[in-house]
């Protein structure tokens, strides 16, 4: 027994190099006085400044001509890569500041709150193209009070109710999983049931919406789920 307790319970993370990767929200979204204020972070970013000894160059009459062009394409260069930085952090705000709006009742209520959304009235609500959006939105993170959330999980189709309302699949789904976790483990609900017992909850899609959402749940069918 003492030569047992002396293995490793894990071997295999001897032969594992991956090192864990922390995730750096560019956005933060804190509930202040009952509204919820966002932020770009910025901390990831250096500051960047043009450097006055160049500037004093070229007013220097002692300066070469042909120095002061160079340096003149220099600044300009330079001076473009920080509004493109400053350009990027504030498109990726704008856009956190009104999925927030959008989808407050989720900062509020959970999941039950998310509304369906896509990237197109995102983009209609700031004047902006589609593509400028999607870009300002992958790879995103914002840390809010619920957690920390890549900000396309905020776009979410629409499923429709039984009373003409439409709720997004998210909740669709959390609903479908409830149902599931709370069946007879023995005699588990097939996808035909559980499209019934949706509709108790308002909430109408197909066996074959069911069986994706399952899926995409990573929940097993009836007959795989059932307990002997």
């Amino acid at each position: 027994s003492q030569k047992i307790a002396k293995l490793d319970p894990k071997p295999g993370q001897q032969l594992n190099e991956d090192q864990i990767e922390y995730i750096t929200p560019e956005i933060f979204v804190r509930k202040i006085n009952g509204k919820y204020v966002v932020q770009a972070n910025r901390k990831p970013y250096p500051n960047l400044f043009i450097n006055q000894n160049y500037l004093r160059l070229l007013k220097d009459k002692n300066t070469p001509n042909d120095t002061k062009q160079y340096i003149r394409e220099k600044l300009s260069k330079s001076r473009l890569i920080i509004q493109s930085i400053d350009q990027r952090l504030s498109i990726v705000e704008r856009v956190a500041i009104e999925l927030v709006r959008i989808q407050q009742n989720f900062f509020d209520e959970g999941i039950p709150g998310l509304k369906p959304l896509n990237m197109k009235t995102v983009a209609d609500n700031l004047g902006v193209h589609e593509t400028t959006v999607s870009r300002a939105s992958s790879g995103k993170y914002m840390q809010t009070p619920k957690g920390l959330y890549d900000m396309k999980y905020f776009y979410k189709t629409g499923v429709k109710t039984i009373s003409g309302t439409t709720i997004s699949n998210e909740y669709a789904k959390k609903v479908l999983s409830d149902l599931i976790n709370e069946e007879d483990k023995y005699s588990p609900h097939s996808d035909q049931v559980l499209v019934q017992l949706l509709k108790k909850y308002d909430i109408v899609i197909s066996r074959r919406t069911v069986a994706k959402y399952r899926d995409q749940l990573g929940i097993l069918a009836s007959n795989l789920r059932r307990e002997i």
